[in-house]
């Protein structure tokens, strides 16, 4: 289950993650401004946010495979709509409705995972899953910005798409129902389950905490690839090679994040985390021409911040909701993420401009703005750590009251 959650999430990822390194060929070939490119991110974010708060209602009343499959073929349509895309306009729609399936994928993996797994081992199995996160910089990445040159910015689409539809098949084929929370009853129709979740006291905290990570995430990725090529003088054919390299690392590093998130605590590796991404990615916005080497060594150690501030902050927050409003939780919640990075992403395209040079100007600017929203979530994330060890604490000392209700 692991591997196949972990597969689909790649190509899910890889969707998302190819459209950055594009991003100076796209500049280029569809003529756009640094705004409009930001949109063309946002407008995904905020599609698949849209969309999960619309599914919160319904993620607890079926089978999660069904749920899964029916949001993967939608996902993999959008694709399609964006390898025959021709303007800036059809790419913008073909990434919203892309966005409109996309996004709720990522909420159902969490959600199967917490169905499966024990709190106390979601670190690893984030960890695991956190992996495709690396392996799309690794071999998607590469892969298409290969394609990208050789052929044409449609190609990388056409070959997620053509790895969706077989990724596809064998999750029909392979993957079996999860219905355990199906035997949880519930009154509520769809529309209450959606409120009740929604304005919950103690959920509204990780709804504030997931925004102001997603908007500090969703602000430096977009503009990279230019910032990378145009500011820092490296050529356009090495960035395969230093998304590759830095995505090996962080690869290898995921699993062993997790088990350590598990073992030291998720918030000691979030702190952590934390600190390794604001110094290194300062040090990045700040770089004038760099040699390859030392960027592939700022990047692999602000990747490995990265990774470590995500898969300690998934894990953390499975542990908020009760089994009854899992699937509503976590569909809201990746709403939230999505649509607090699709805002990210367009304000980062307001304050970076490019030159008609091709240089990206205030991303000094963009660098201090995010540092900012992460020091403000170490604050967030930590009481949100605080709520859930009460949870554990009361699911191990409260007789008749069993741990998958206490504790997500």
């Amino acid at each position: 289950m692991i591997a196949m959650l972990a597969i689909l999430q790649f190509t899910v990822v890889l969707d998302f993650m190819v459209l950055a390194p594009l991003g100076v060929i796209l500049l280029k070939d569809l003529g756009m401004k640094t705004s409009q490119f930001g949109l063309v991110v946002s407008g995904y974010a905020i599609s698949a946010g849209i969309a999960g708060i619309l599914a919160a209602g319904f993620a607890d009343k079926f089978d999660r495979k069904k749920l899964l499959m029916f949001f993967y073929v939608g996902f993999i349509v959008g694709t399609v709509c964006c390898a025959l895309a021709t303007s800036f306009h059809t790419l913008l729609i073909a990434r919203i409705v892309t966005g409109l399936f996309g996004g709720v994928l990522s909420s159902l993996g969490f959600v199967i995972i917490t169905d499966l797994f024990k709190m106390e081992v979601r670190g690893r199995v984030m960890g695991f899953v956190q992996m495709a996160f690396s392996a799309s910089q690794v071999l998607g990445i590469p892969v298409g910005l290969y394609l990208a040159s050789k052929f044409s910015w449609h190609a990388p689409f056409w070959m997620i798409a053509g790895m969706g539809i077989i990724i596809g098949a064998i999750l029909i084929i392979y993957m079996k129902p999860v219905t355990d929370h199906l035997k949880i009853k519930s009154d509520q129709n769809a529309l209450a389950l959606l409120a009740t979740t929604l304005f919950n006291p103690s959920y509204l905290q990780a709804f504030g905490s997931t925004t102001l990570l997603a908007t500090g995430g969703f602000m430096i990725m977009p503009f990279a690839s230019a910032f990378t090529s145009n500011n820092l003088g490296i050529p356009q054919d090495d960035l395969p090679l230093l998304y590759g390299v830095t995505g090996i690392f962080s690869m290898f590093a995921g699993p062993i994040i997790g088990k350590y998130s598990d073992v030291l605590g998720k918030y000691t590796v979030f702190l952590v985390g934390t600190v390794l991404s604001i110094v290194t990615m300062l040090i990045y916005c700040h770089l004038g021409i760099t040699p390859l080497w030392l960027l592939i060594v700022i990047n692999v150690v602000m990747f490995m911040g990265i990774s470590a501030r995500i898969i300690a902050s998934s894990a953390l927050m499975t542990g908020v909701p009760n089994a009854n409003d899992r699937g509503a939780f976590m569909s809201i919640n990746s709403a939230v993420q999505q649509i607090s990075g699709g805002i990210g992403s367009a304000i980062a395209g307001l304050i970076v401009v490019q030159t008609s040079e091709g240089k990206i100007l205030n991303y000094d600017i963009l660098g201090y703005v995010v540092t900012v929203a992460m020091l403000i979530t170490l604050v967030a994330i930590y009481f949100i750590n605080k709520q859930v060890e009460a949870k554990l604490k009361t699911a191990q000392t409260t007789p008749g009251v069993p741990a998958e209700i206490a504790v997500g």
